[in-house]
């Protein structure tokens, strides 16, 4: 008898759908074949499933049985097809009696004894089966709170086969998963990590909030103890918490990942991310025989911070261009290719010169600077120097401006941001030339300005473009409805490393 279950794969983190058919023949030798381009943790699942299924307390059929998974052209992994394998054998041999299971997708891993354990991609499992039409989903208990975030799609959470089977046979009446309460709510912001516990750095602290404000990429310039870390560390504090949209995306990213903490539907906290210097170019950006996400994914919305910058190779560096141009990567394979969003505020730091200070020898100082390409720092919004704190300001009682005020200044200027673009992704750093043109056109005097820098300093069109931004954004710090020659002038004195290439 032949029975079709319907279940899912992964194609990075999107969720496709998959059918699976079970073919179980009349007699003949015992034989199990597996066809579809199944990966080798899905050709052995046929041994879990056989030995959950006899566990359970069911037989398993002892003639010939071939399991189609379609479509076949796309490469199978991971576990979460042995639930859906093990309904499909059950529903041929008649120990499913309904044909319920056509309303939902399946899926889960199964343990020997018949337990259903967690699998990853949950939410994108569920975003699937709502946008299909299904009733709803069977899935693992420890993944129902995550696929329960998904509105208007009914969870059934199961922790074993013969639950799931009891269920379909509609022996034992399952509840949909509800939610205790709002499944998304702000983080609270937290107060140990302060801006005012770094002393000094009055002007680097300015840029920082200009950067958080219109989320603009941002490369700290400094000898070491200047403080450059320590702000770095502070950044997170002083950024608008996670909208629900932004929310769903990033959190979909680390359900596909398997990466979701315990008891968590959803994340509301801004990633944040920080490779060290010897992470090769798959690890941040994404790739493998079957694509994964990579760091500049899971700072989606949040932060990648990348300290020693010039550290990192010059190869892996120039693979970011991509994801700070466009906010999304893609991944090219022989079998097609995959895109993984990539939206986040680069945040760097980096010496003066490879001895760590800086030198009465200019060629030290462009040498160590030859590490980073033009294009790549073209695409980084602000430049900033951090110098040495002088022994006043460090050992002053005065506190300087802390995370409080510079958040407060930060969420202000992103409210005016969501009201100009009518949504809550969309900032001035991630304007197109479209709003660009809208949104940052400049005065006659602006443009004198603009022309000017562009001469002395040979800004590049790009550059030219991150100065309006940053120009906006400052503006919006100010209350502004134009850009005016001070916004300008600041957003220029941020281009501290650009040169003639």
């Amino acid at each position: 008898m032949l029975a079709k279950v319907q279940s899912f794969i992964l194609m990075g983190i999107d969720a496709m759908q998959c059918e699976v058919e079970v073919d179980v023949a009349s007699g003949g030798m015992e034989k199990t074949t597996i066809v579809g381009l199944a990966q080798t943790a899905v050709k052995e699942s046929i041994e879990r499933v056989r030995r959950a299924i006899i566990n359970t307390g069911y037989a398993f059929p002892g003639t010939s049985l071939l399991i189609n998974l379609a479509p076949a052209d796309v490469k199978k992994e991971g576990p979460s097809l042995d639930l859906p394998i093990a309904i499909g054998l059950m529903r041929a041999t008649k120990f499913v009696s309904t044909d319920r299971h056509k309303n939902f997708l399946i899926a889960g891993e199964l343990a020997l004894d018949g337990r259903v354990r967690k699998i990853k991609g949950t939410l994108s499992l569920a975003m699937l089966a709502k946008v299909r039409g299904f009733e709803g989903v069977i899935v693992p208990q420890e993944n129902a709170r995550e696929a329960a975030v998904v509105e208007g799609i009914d969870v059934y959470p199961v922790t074993d086969l013969a639950q799931a089977v009891a269920f379909l046979n509609e022996k034992l009446p399952l509840e949909p998963y509800e939610l205790d309460g709002e499944p998304y709510a702000a983080s609270q912001v937290s107060t140990a990590l302060d801006f005012a516990d770094v002393r000094g750095q009055e002007s680097v602290k300015r840029a920082i909030t200009i950067a958080c404000a219109g989320s603009h990429n941002v490369l700290m310039i400094g000898p070491p103890g200047t403080g450059k870390s320590m702000l770095a560390g502070r950044i997170p504090g002083i950024l608008p918490p996670l909208s629900r949209s932004e929310s769903l995306e990033t959190t979909r990213i680390y359900s596909a990942m398997g990466l979701l903490p315990e008891g968590v539907s959803l994340l509301d906290a801004r990633p944040v991310r920080t490779p060290h210097h010897s992470a090769t170019a798959q690890a941040l950006i994404g790739g493998g025989t079957i694509p994964r996400p990579g760091e500049v994914s899971m700072a989606h919305h949040g932060i990648l911070f990348l300290d020693e910058l010039p550290e990192f190779s010059r190869h892996v560096l120039e693979t970011l261009r991509q994801p700070l141009e466009a906010g999304e990567v893609t991944v090219a394979r022989v079998h097609g290719s995959v895109k993984f969003p990539a939206r986040f505020m680069l945040v760097a730091a980096m010496n003066p010169t490879a001895s760590g200070y800086a030198s009465t020898d200019p060629r030290a100082k462009d040498k160590y600077l030859a590490k980073l390409s033009g294009p790549l720092l073209d695409r980084i919004d602000i430049h900033v120097e951090v110098p040495n704190v002088p022994y006043r300001e460090l050992t002053s009682k005065v506190q300087g401006t802390s995370s409080e005020k510079m958040r407060s200044a930060v969420t202000r200027a992103r409210a005016i941001q969501h009201e100009r673009f009518g949504n809550d992704k969309t900032t001035n750093a991630g304007m197109d030339s479209r709003l660009l043109k809208q949104h940052c056109e400049l005065s006659e005097t602006c443009l004198l300005l603009m022309k000017q820098a562009m001469d002395e300093l040979g800004l590049s069109a790009r550059a030219y473009d991150k100065v309006r931004r940053v120009g906006r954004t400052i503006a919006d710090l100010e209350g502004a409805e134009q850009i005016n020659e001070s916004h300008v002038a600041e957003a220029v004195q941020y281009r501290l490393l650009d040169r003639k290439f």
